[in-house]
């Protein structure tokens, strides 16, 4: 590992929650699913209360996941035992500044549905996203704003993800995203695909179901909302050292001890975060780091975005002009990619303290109208 890369490790910190707050807040990144009561196959049956606790303490609180999703519902056999286990758990839970906790509930007003409203009122204080699935597909929009009211009454900022699981939501999607506690929304591949009778293949989803996720990310980008992207079903056994963040570094590894599994799923990573989306659900730990990598800019990225901006900045170019950097010409929608690098970064938890300075004072030498097309992710100057 190169000593500039460890010198950017030790200088990251997480931001001010000015900075964060400012910028829309930090971005859901790469969610692991997480059973919180799973089948034990070499025992043939469910894990009881104490071996899902220790199960729970020795990875979940070890993650290095953006986001734990605590899933009750289509992958929840048993929800009561599960519910028990987080009222136990999510108290105990320390690395709460690194990890953001979201809770996947059940369909809008079924009976397990009321139920993990239940666990979300006493629990507030140690959630901070409720992601509803099937959303709209019953009750249209007003579940989303039911859900909205229901959250703003509790002790503890709750941010709603949407999950868009049939053609019936995506119609609707505007109507979805209208609301303040929706940041992102969720394109569950899965269902929408069985619902559109479309099959699709571990390999070549995001081509099979690319026009109906261009669908969503236009009008999410219209709202100034995020999409997190597909979750993938390959499971390999290969998991990349996190020293690994350069491209090349990827790649080698990759090429010498990566399985067709990790190549896969890095090859739809890397399609996603150039779509810019602003997470993706993984449901094996050995892809978390290889899909961070893919949705984080790197650190080379970053210093070479830096200085496209420094040099437009020392030119007077910012706003207007154009100017020669390493053979290449670049003018403002160009300045504007490198700052969305930067800002990609910092709502990543990839950008040090000083750079994020940097990106601020670059955003305040922007009107307020620019600064919104370059990034509509709710900011405020």
């Amino acid at each position: 590992m190169s000593t500039h890369h460890s010198a950017h490790n030790r200088e990251k910190k997480f931001c001010s929650d000015a900075n964060t707050g400012m910028l829309g807040g930090l971005w859901p990144g790469i969610q692991l699913y997480y059973p919180p009561v799973k089948f034990v196959p070499s025992l043939g049956k469910y894990e009881d209360l104490e071996m899902a606790a220790q199960r729970m303490q020795k990875h979940a609180h070890q993650t290095n996941a953006h986001t734990l999703i605590f899933d009750l519902e289509d992958g929840c056999r048993m929800k009561e035992l599960s519910r028990t286990l987080l009222r136990r758990e999510l108290p105990e839970f320390k690395r709460r500044k690194e990890v953001t906790i979201a809770i996947r509930v059940n369909p809008f007003r079924t009976e397990e549905y009321e139920h993990d409203m239940e666990l979300v009122r006493d629990l507030a204080e140690f959630v901070d996203v409720v992601m509803l699935a099937k959303a709209g597909e019953a009750y249209g929009a007003p579940e989303v704003r039911d859900l909205s009211n229901f959250l703003v009454g509790l002790n503890h900022e709750i941010s709603i993800q949407p999950i868009i699981e049939h053609p019936k939501s995506l119609k609707i999607a505007p109507d979805l995203m209208q609301y303040s506690t929706v940041k992102h929304v969720v394109f569950g591949i899965h269902d929408f695909s069985k619902a559109m009778g479309i099959q699709i293949t571990p390999e070549h989803w995001t081509e099979e179901l690319k026009y109906f996720l261009n669908q969503i990310m236009f009008e999410a980008r219209i709202a100034g909302k995020g999409v997190i992207g597909g979750v993938e079903t390959l499971i390999g056994s290969s998991s990349m050292p996190t020293e690994f963040v350069e491209p090349h570094d990827v790649r080698r590894w990759l090429d010498l001890h990566g399985e067709h599994e990790s190549r896969v799923v890095y090859k739809h990573a890397c399609q996603e975060a150039a779509m810019g989306l602003t997470g993706k659900q993984v449901i094996h730990p050995a892809h978390i780091h290889l899909c961070k990598v893919a949705y984080t800019p790197s650190p080379t990225d970053i210093d070479h975005k830096i200085r496209i901006l420094k040099a437009a900045i020392e030119a007077n170019a910012l706003l207007g002009g154009a100017i020669r950097l390493d053979g290449e010409m670049l003018d403002p929608p160009m300045f504007g990619k490198a700052l969305q690098t930067l800002l990609r970064a910092h709502s990543l938890r990839a950008l040090s303290d000083g750079d994020t300075r940097f990106a601020m004072q670059v955003l305040q030498l922007m009107p307020a109208q620019v600064v919104r097309e370059n990034w509509p992710y709710g900011v405020i100057l």
